[in-house]
């Protein structure tokens, strides 16, 4: 099984500001490899670390916790009320918080409907014991009106109302069941240049924000971490488009309870993105709990 490679590991690492014998909360497990950077890094501290697929959990992290006993939890949970359920663990507050909004390569290329490159039924529901409605459902239901607000606002999709169009007259002739289809669907109106991106990514990146919350879930894990951040713990949000970026970016700005470590939005180094060039899009931003505005 391929996750998409951890981005930022070493700035993770640096501005986590790490303790000795603290607890830090990893809320997108995934692969793994920020939970594993952060046990290497401090010998003594421990990691709760939080996932809604249940497969990422399995596969990976029941091998850290063999290879680092007595030091790593796992939390099966949308990280949406994280606060809840470590309350449910026993667990009150933690020394610091780590959130990478990505969607790794096995959500990509393993669960259906996530890739166009793979013709799978139009699922793309990342955990289906926590999500109800499909992306098939979208795509064969939703009105001429709502696919064009899907594709406008959460793809940042330009020829959004034509896509819209074009998928009503398609299913009107036959439904849309699989990635191939609705990716065959978008060339044609729109051909497929090598050299660029494919035409479809963004009502792909757009229907699976809408299916999974992704931004409403982003929103809810605002607060729900500042009600568990000790006094001076550091919250870390790792971003891959403009649309999550900017909600982390407003909310540091604004909430008073927190310090903004690092005005300016962090990146890949020009050798990371040698290395993994999917970490080209990704920002990293930093802030810490004030000493006296601890929740």
């Amino acid at each position: 099984m391929t996750y998409h490679k951890p981005v930022l590991i070493k700035e993770v690492i640096e501005y986590l500001a790490l303790k000795p014998h603290g607890v830090y909360l990893d809320v997108t497990f995934g692969g793994g490899g920020h939970t594993r950077a952060i046990l290497e890094a401090e010998p003594t501290c421990s990691v709760i670390a939080c996932d809604w697929d249940s497969v990422a959990l399995e596969k990976n992290g029941y091998p850290l916790q063999e290879e680092f006993p007595g030091r790593l939890t796992l939390l099966w949970a949308n990280f949406a009320q994280i606060d809840k359920k470590l309350k449910k663990e026993g667990i009150e507050h933690v020394d610091g918080i780590l959130a990478d909004f990505g969607t790794s390569q096995y959500q990509l290329t393993e669960r259906d409907g996530f890739s166009f490159f793979n013709d799978s039924p139009l699922d793309m529901r990342m955990s289906p014991s926590h999500q109800k409605v499909t992306a098939h459902e979208l795509v064969n239901k939703a009105t001429e009106a709502k696919l064009y607000e899907i594709f406008k606002y959460l793809g940042e999709e330009n020829r959004a109302r034509l896509f819209a169009r074009l998928i009503i007259e398609e299913r009107a002739k036959k439904p849309i069941h699989t990635t191939r289809q609705l990716a065959t669907l978008i060339e044609r109106v729109s051909p497929r240049d090598k050299k660029k991106t494919h035409p479809a990514t963004k009502i792909f990146q757009a229907l699976r924000i809408y299916v999974n919350k992704e931004l409403e879930n982003i929103r809810s894990f605002f607060p729900s971490a500042l009600r568990i951040l000790k006094p001076d713990a550091r919250i870390l949000c790792i971003s891959f488009h403009s649309l999550e970026d900017r909600l982390v970016k407003d909310f540091f700005r604004n909430e008073l309870s927190l310090d903004t470590i690092s005005e300016k939005v962090i990146v890949a180094s020009p050798e990371e993105v040698r290395e993994n060039p999917s970490s080209r899009s990704a920002k990293l931003r930093v802030a810490q709990m004030k000493i006296n505005e601890s929740k």
